[in-house]
């Protein structure tokens, strides 16, 4: 089988600012006035704004920091739902010199406590209903400013000067900026969604959006410039900031994105309504709308590329969507600290199960963390990335320990494992704490889920050992039925004798109703507990 491999040369100016990238690069050219961004929100309806209009919303937010006094590297806190607003702050910070920091409206307000606590937060950009609770708590020093937006009275505090964020833009005549933050310049700071402990600060320069290029061609297909891309997801996640929000805003793509209660048919009606050609999505997403949706090609015919990332997809749903779509899906991998590295492309078969190739450019290498060595043909290694690759992270917030373990020897080690085979195809295996040792046998919970996700019955799944006595572990699956009507737990069982290798296959199933998981809706496999579990069947 011959791969199609490609050259790839990196070009990054030393002069970088983000939010000029996403904004007023456009003017001047044939994109200015074009619409950069849709918001399909189910209770205020629809808005947008033109790239013009873009560039000029997010001069005035930069300036209106400026005006008050927002250093080089300050940061400013974003806890917003999909709306104008979001690029207009995010973006516009980053042009004032500042680190944008993105968060998710599924955050507490204790939460975002922690957040502005961490991050010393200097400007707050909020909801007036997210304010009254905040106010009330024991915010940080650091926070001065308070940027709020939605309907309501805005009440003045002594401790904080707050702003109606529109009539605050309005106010703004005079726009006296000086852009010139270096490629290496901190851009913007984003939580992980911390599966242990406290979330983790990971920080971006500017020079993430040149890292993120590759993808541009080989992972997302942009042929024209009339592509118009719905994504599913929430912006504060680092998926979408760069697929939904940066990646396509510097190209001149428009964005469509949608805020409020999710059905399974939102997506391919707002792919109908404003004839979208790109879909991105999480698996998930993909599974709802074939389980609860009648819809087929024939009902969205601009949409003509697929995306997905944040869980591994199923046999099954690709090749249900094939059927009904006439259309693959693109699978990619990424992480906080690196975006979407490892991608499908449509230059060479999707090898189901693989997460697809290295992007070009991404020189990473399957190392064995002990001694530095590259692993052979099939072997498993941690996946490694050269700290000279533009997309990477540029440390770990206030965590110099953290950054030195990770980041050292001229590499970052990810701790995700992963190993190629003859061709060339990648296998993500997953962080070493998650892959189950079981009698000498080395197993990935995502070899197993992406089996049992095949299954009609199972709308998600969780592989984990369990121990059962001192130094027994066995393979078990907890799965979650997509309907009312419970499956069999011992055709389960039996599902996964046929279909896995002996020691891979689950010697228990659990059914549950429910799953642990992170803000970004990630199942935490080490929280699972057997309480969770209504019914079950072992292997004797």
């Amino acid at each position: 089988m011959k791969i199609q491999k490609f050259n790839w040369d990196w070009e990054v100016p030393q002069t970088l600012n983000i939010g000029s990238l996403c904004s007023t690069i456009h003017l001047g050219t044939q994109f200015e006035n074009k619409v950069a961004m849709i918001v399909e929100n189910d209770e205020l309806g629809t808005s947008e704004i033109t790239f013009k209009e873009l560039a000029k919303k997010t001069d005035q937010f930069a300036q209106l920091l400026v005006n008050n006094e927002f250093k080089k590297e300050d940061r400013v806190l974003i806890r917003l739902p999909n709306s104008i607003d979001y690029p207009i702050s995010f973006l516009g910070a980053m042009k004032a010199s500042c680190i944008s920091v993105p968060t998710s409206t599924l955050l507490t307000a204790e939460e975002v406590l922690y957040l502005a606590k961490d991050s010393g937060a200097k400007g707050l950009v909020t909801d007036k209903v997210m304010w009254k609770t905040l106010k009330t708590l024991d915010l940080p020093e650091s926070l001065h400013y308070i940027f709020l937006t939605g309907d309501g009275e805005i009440e003045e505090l002594e401790r904080y000067k707050v702003f109606d964020l529109n009539d605050a833009l309005a106010s703004i005549k005079e726009i006296k900026l000086e852009i010139n933050t270096q490629a290496n310049d901190p851009a913007y700071l984003v939580y992980t969604s911390g599966t242990t402990g406290y979330p983790k600060g990971v920080l971006h320069a500017h020079r993430a959006i040149i890292g993120r290029k590759p993808a541009s061609k080989f992972w997302f297909d942009f042929v024209g410039d009339d592509d118009r891309i719905v994504h599913s997801g929430k912006f504060n996640w680092t998926y979408v900031l760069g697929s939904g929000l940066m990646d396509p805003l510097y190209l001149g793509k428009t964005i469509v994105v949608y805020e409020g209660k999710n059905q399974a048919d939102t997506w391919l009606k707002l792919i109908q309504k404003h004839k979208a050609t790109i879909f991105i999505g999480v698996p998930t997403i993909y599974r709802q709308i074939l389980q609860k949706t009648e819809f087929t090609n024939n009902d969205v015919p601009s949409l003509r590329y697929c995306m997905s990332a944040g869980e591994h997809l199923s046999d099954e749903v690709l090749n249900q969507w094939r059927e009904r779509f006439n259309q693959d899906i693109f699978e990619a991998v990424g992480m906080s600290e690196f975006s979407y590295y490892l991608s499908e492309n449509k230059y060479n078969p999707i090898r189901p199960g693989s997460a697809g190739f290295p992007q070009p450019g991404h020189e990473i290498k399957l190392l064995d963390p002990e001694n530095l060595q590259e692993v052979g043909l099939g072997e498993e290694g941690m996946i490694c990335v050269p700290d000279s690759d533009p997309g990477l992270f540029l440390r770990y917030w206030n965590l110099p320990d953290e950054t030195k373990k990770h980041l050292h020897d001229g590499w970052f080690f990810t701790g995700d494992y992963a190993k190629y085979d003859k061709d060339g195809y990648i296998w993500f295996l997953g962080r070493k704490d998650d892959i189950i040792k079981s009698f000498g046998y080395r197993v990935s919970p995502y070899e197993i889920e992406r089996v049992y996700k095949s299954h009609p019955d199972v709308s998600d799944c969780a592989a984990v050992g369990e121990e059962v006595e001192k130094d027994k572990l066995l393979v078990v699956v907890y799965v979650l039925p997509h309907d009312e009507k419970d499956p069999d737990p011992n055709e389960l069982l039996k599902f996964g004798q046929q279909h896995l290798a002996a020691y891979k296959a689950p010697k228990t199933v659990y059914l549950t109703r429910e799953f642990p998981k992170t803000k970004n809706g990630k199942i935490l496999r080490k929280n699972i507990e057997k309480s969770m579990a209504f019914n079950q069947s072992t292997f004797r």
